[in-house]
């Protein structure tokens, strides 16, 4: 879920400033990582086709011809469900590469998901499943969300071993087999597996952060990621007596639910600002001069002036970032043609602020409703995401990494409006924050989900350099 961020936000590859030479990977290295990213792109990990653990046994034998001890490497096996394919085999890889002697700090988790959704083939102009090399891209899914991170991670800690690098604190990875349907890779990470991953201080994910560059070569910034909304879901459900259609009553459980949806559609939750999204404003306003950039001047001055928060909620770089949203996403209603309906339900997906507790949404959508006959129930049982703290080891560590790639290139923090990995380990108090380094064309590469998923060439090999340097940087120390 990396690239659902501001698209205004994105920043530049070095390139484009004509800048001095920039670390870079060796031929080898840079065929090694083709060919692995080759490798998992054509394995289609999407639920239900049972490939999660074949992609998660070849990494394990990458890292096992790399040089890293067998007995620390683990493919997990585990059980997730979709609604559309129910039960499924799916599988997490455990890697810990250990520090000699007896490490002075906890480890580095380093984390990512080896699954993607679906993709049909009439619907893009390649086979989603085949990696595509055209016009300076690499085409297929998973391409940025997010099998370029996992193929980062992978590759800058084999490069680094076969450097002789020696980790001063143990480095743990976790790639789960199921972010994109239920998580439940993740919740076991962040509880059952915790032993295996040696309890970690902090964690960094692939699936948060990165950077890219506008349509016109113009740079705005990287983002590092330190909070995400809390995915829940509500089901609004009207009942009815029904009868017969040629009878039709003003009681109607359709129209009962259609005003609800309604009420809904015209509702808006209260502006929030958390410490990652005044950081992120702060950074933002001082790019964006037109009225927009004046909405966040006077928002960051004045949280109250709900005018200004409203105005940045409108935009669509910037929709989600300053509230709780709730929408409706699935509909179902009736059981016969000539029959009053008995039955309507909604499907209302939220995305909630950190630290919002979700049965306070659920009581607010009550209120929104403000109809005893529609009743609101809650479809989960996730608790209030929290962010984590802006550490300055991390920070810099990642404005470091950016900023050798990149030069001059701003860096913000970023709350995501979608759902990671990184929820439940927040929520175990284990920060987790989004540092991947890989960058895009925006916005016309944000493709994640959608029709012909690409990652600029060279994207691919900056983010191993740039978890190299992370990685020396954080854990070298």
């Amino acid at each position: 879920m990396r690239y659902i961020i501001a698209a205004s936000l994105i920043a530049l590859s070095t390139a484009a400033f004509g800048a001095p030479a920039k670390p870079s990977l060796t031929p080898a290295q840079r065929t090694a990582t083709h060919d692995m990213f080759e490798h998992v792109i054509n394995t289609p990990t999407v639920i239900g086709r049972h490939k999660v653990p074949e992609m998660a046994h070849y990494l394990a034998d990458q890292f096992k011809a790399a040089g890293f001890p067998e007995v620390d490497i683990h493919v997990m096996t585990y059980h997730s469900e979709s609604a559309s394919t129910g039960a499924d085999e799916t599988a997490a890889l455990i890697v810990r590469w250990r520090a000699a002697g007896t490490p002075k700090a906890k480890p580095i988790m380093l984390m990512g998901h080896m699954d993607v959704v679906e993709a049909k083939r009439e619907d893009s102009t390649t086979d989603p499943f085949m990696m595509t090399e055209r016009d300076g891209y690499y085409y297929g899914r998973g391409a940025i969300d997010m099998k370029d991170g996992i193929v980062g991670i992978t590759q800058a800690l084999i490069n680094l071993k076969a450097a002789g690098f020696k980790p001063k604190r143990d480095i743990v990875v976790l790639f789960t087999g199921d972010e994109e349907t239920n998580g439940i890779g993740a919740k076991k990470g962040a509880s059952e597996w915790l032993d295996l991953l040696g309890h970690p201080e902090y964690g960094l994910n692939a699936d948060g952060g990165g950077g890219g560059v506008n349509p016109d070569g113009s740079p705005a910034g990287f983002t590092m990621q330190s909070a995400e909304k809390t995915y829940a879901g509500y089901t609004l459900t009207v009942r009815n007596r029904g009868g017969h259609s040629s009878k039709p009553r003003k009681d109607n459980a359709i129209y009962d639910l259609m005003h609800a949806l309604e009420r809904l559609e015209a509702y808006q939750f209260k502006p929030q600002m958390g410490p990652t999204t005044r950081a992120y404003f702060q950074g933002r306003e001082k790019q964006e001069k037109g009225p927009l950039g004046d909405a966040m001047r006077r928002w960051l001055a004045n949280i109250d002036d709900r005018e200004a928060a409203d105005f940045i909620e409108a935009s669509e770089s910037e929709v989600g970032l300053t509230r709780t949203r709730c929408v409706p996403t699935r509909l179902f209603a009736g059981h016969a043609d000539n029959a009053l309906p008995q039955l309507a339900t909604a499907m209302v997906n939220c995305r909630i602020f950190p630290g919002s507790d979700p049965n306070e949404i659920k009581a607010e959508l009550e209120r929104i409703v403000a109809n005893p006959a529609v009743a609101v129930t809650r479809n989960d049982d996730q608790v209030a995401s929290l962010s984590s703290p802006l550490r300055p080891d991390i920070t810099g560590a990642y404005t470091k990494a950016v900023q050798t790639l990149h030069p001059g290139m701003p860096v913000f923090p970023e709350m995501s409006t979608g759902a990671t990995d990184g929820r439940p380990f927040r929520v175990a108090g284990i920060p987790i924050y989004g540092t991947n380094g890989g960058w895009v064309v925006v916005p016309v590469d944000f493709r994640a989900h959608g029709k012909d998923e690409r990652l600029p060439v060279e994207s691919l090999y900056d983010n191993v350099v740039h978890w190299q340097m992370m990685l020396r940087d954080l854990a070298g120390k």
